[in-house]
């Protein structure tokens, strides 16, 4: 009975993580299921922690996601520095909101001169204002905007779409570190809009605070919403509205601990284009007007 038990909690475990995974991901069920090749059904019992896992069905999910297989197991075994154990154990008694905070503490102490480029990035989730605030800002202090969905489709040749359709998660995230890069090699001085999943990779979002002045344009989920609609597609949520609204609050749920790394936030919520301008560019300027 308590091997049974123990193996329970262990699949709730799994199954939380891989739903956890893919908010990060912007992936809805459906999408998840058709990259892996595994039934939606399935997959909605194994994020319920009612289904028997095999070693396969871990690497469909993991390489649909692009992610190790290890990072969907739970680590365990001896690191390769006894001091890094201690962070480790210390970190994951930590609640996501203070992993944010300790990571942004230590980032402040260890960096070297990080900020000292006219670099200014918008992170968010769609429908936060982050493209039409973007272009503004960059208007009112004459650099370029860049966003990085543009430059990923500029070197891949194609759409996102068919990025995706062809090369799948692992090949859409080499791509968007690579865009990143080139961009901030090449701009000393720019407005950048990041991908709304970006912040789910480790590399490509440290190459990002590393670069760049962040901001967190926020919305409530209602404004979100009527946002994307109003943009005449639900992408990359999918479904009906109710569901929809359910995937919506799931992904900021999921990375709102990651969104929360940004050098300052602003929330666009119930304010006019005008009004949110103003506000970022009284965060920008001592970036972007030097």
């Amino acid at each position: 009975m308590i091997e049974q038990a123990e193996f329970a909690a262990m699949a709730r475990r799994l199954g939380d993580r891989v739903r956890r995974f893919r908010a990060r991901r912007g992936m809805s069920r459906k999408d998840l299921s058709a990259q892996a090749g595994i039934s939606e059904r399935y997959l909605a019992q194994l994020e319920g922690g009612r289904a028997n896992v095999s070693v396969n069905i871990l690497w469909l999910l993991a390489h649909a996601m692009d992610l190790p297989i290890t990072e969907l197991i739970e680590p365990h075994g001896d690191e390769a520095h006894a001091d890094l154990a201690l962070a480790r154990k210390l970190l994951e008694a930590l609640t996501p909101e203070q992993q944010s905070e300790a990571y942004f503490l230590l980032r402040q102490s260890f960096k070297r001169g990080l900020k000292s480029s006219r670099r200014v990035a918008l992170i968010g989730l769609r429908g936060a204002g982050k493209t039409t605030l973007g272009r503004l800002l960059a208007e009112r202090y004459t650099v370029p905007f860049v966003r990085v969905t543009s430059e990923i489709e500029r070197l891949a040749g194609m759409d996102m779409t068919e990025i995706l359709l062809s090369m799948g998660q692992k090949g859409y995230r080499k791509l968007e570190f690579a865009a990143l890069e080139g961009a901030v090699a090449h701009h000393p001085s720019m407005v950048m809009e990041a991908g709304g999943s970006l912040v789910s990779e480790p590399a490509t979002f440290d190459l990002l605070l590393q670069g760049c002045f962040t901001v967190w344009v926020q919305a409530s989920p209602e404004d979100h919403m009527r946002r994307v609609m109003s943009q005449g597609d639900l992408r990359p949520i999918a479904g009906h509205q109710l569901e929809a609204m359910e995937d919506l609050r799931a992904i900021l749920d999921a990375r709102r601990h990651l969104y929360g790394r940004a050098d300052a936030v602003l929330d666009t919520t119930g304010k006019t284009i005008a009004e949110s301008l103003d506000d970022l560019s009284r965060l920008s300027s001592p970036h972007l007007g030097l």
